[in-house]
């Protein structure tokens, strides 16, 4: 019995996508530990003949391998044979070569997730601000740096205003990153769009991360407020989960508008520090590369007349797994 993947079966290495026969010793390799991608190395290239092989079909692709290759799924590791109807681990193949960030906590980092939920714009490959006033945008450009390492900068556009029916002034900040997009999306449980994300947990990682994150969101869409003895900082939006969440963080009392779709007021005391309500959470600041996806179907497929298949197996190290167009196998121990 032959183990590993038919000759023509794409594996992804790290300069790109080759067939299994074309894999040599020495070769980096794609592979996932846990929910990040890393690196592995070809230690050495077996191949061996079969005459039973499987195609694998899944929510992305399908695949031909030994009936006793191991797929990676949520309770542990199953032969290719048995594979129908698991869901098994995947990551997006065309992402693979893209540039991984870094990302520092603290304030600034606070300050660029707040800032972003308020004001800015996710789109597939990059992250932008644009605003009015240029001290926000070179506030928002240097904590973008100091989180992210990328070169962000200012830039000077116009664009259209529809109450004033003509072009106006403003200040771009943009950066070109599908890495810092999909993460932003991950902050915020997935749809970035104002009125639908979520309120980014992320940033209860520390009181400095979070006051960032108040100061930032306050300089898209709030102000300072002073009546009386009252002295702080409002904030507006429509989307209600979103404050509704945010509120007993600072030991506030919310009450969306009672009208459907009119933006709603959270208050943020100067001392909501006092009313220790703030709690310390832990969650991911990289991004989880790694999900999981269907397996549709698995098709016996013996080999036709005298031609056997070519099934080709690799020794690896320091992981001994590795990425067949995104998804996540292994040998037989």
């Amino acid at each position: 019995m032959g183990y590993g993947l038919s000759s023509k079966m794409l594996v992804n290495l790290v300069d790109g996508c080759v067939q299994a026969k074309n894999v040599a010793p020495g070769s980096a390799m794609w592979t996932l530990d846990g929910d990040r991608t890393v690196q592995t190395t070809v230690v050495d290239v077996a191949a061996a003949k079969g005459r039973e092989a499987v195609d694998v079909v899944t929510d992305h692709m399908t695949f031909t391998a030994s009936p006793d290759l191991l797929l990676s799924t949520p309770d542990g590791w199953t032969h290719a044979r048995d594979a129908a109807g698991a869901r098994v681990a995947w990551t997006p193949a065309r992402k693979l070569c893209r540039e991984r960030l870094t990302i520092r906590p603290g304030y600034e980092f606070g300050y660029f997730v707040g800032a972003t939920c308020a004001d800015g714009t996710v789109h597939k490959n990059y992250v932008s601000l644009i605003v009015n006033a240029e001290d926000f945008a070179v506030r928002y450009a240097a904590a973008l740096r100091a989180c992210t390492g990328l070169a962000a900068r200012v830039e000077a556009v116009s664009r259209p205003s529809g109450y004033l029916k003509r072009d106006v002034a403003g200040f771009r900040v943009r950066v070109v990153s599908s890495y810092l997009s999909d993460l932003v999306r991950q902050y915020v449980s997935g749809d970035p769009h104002h009125m639908r994300q979520r309120f980014p947990r992320v940033v209860l990682r520390d009181v400095e991360t979070f006051r960032g994150f108040m100061d930032g969101y306050v300089d898209g869409d709030g102000c300072r407020v002073t009546w009386g003895n009252y002295e702080g900082r409002v904030v507006v939006s429509a989307n209600v989960p979103f404050l509704r969440e945010w509120a007993p963080i600072i030991g506030a009392q919310f009450t969306p508008e009672a009208v459907p779709g009119r933006a709603s007021r959270l208050y943020i005391a100067d001392r909501w520090p006092s009313r220790d309500t703030f709690r310390p959470e832990e969650h991911p600041l990289q991004l989880r590369e790694s999900s999981w996806v269907q397996v549709r179907e698995v098709r016996p497929r013996p080999a036709l007349g005298a031609k056997p298949f070519t099934f080709y197996s690799y020794k690896l190290s320091p992981h001994p797994t590795f990425l067949v167009n995104g998804h996540l196998v292994r040998e037989p121990w």
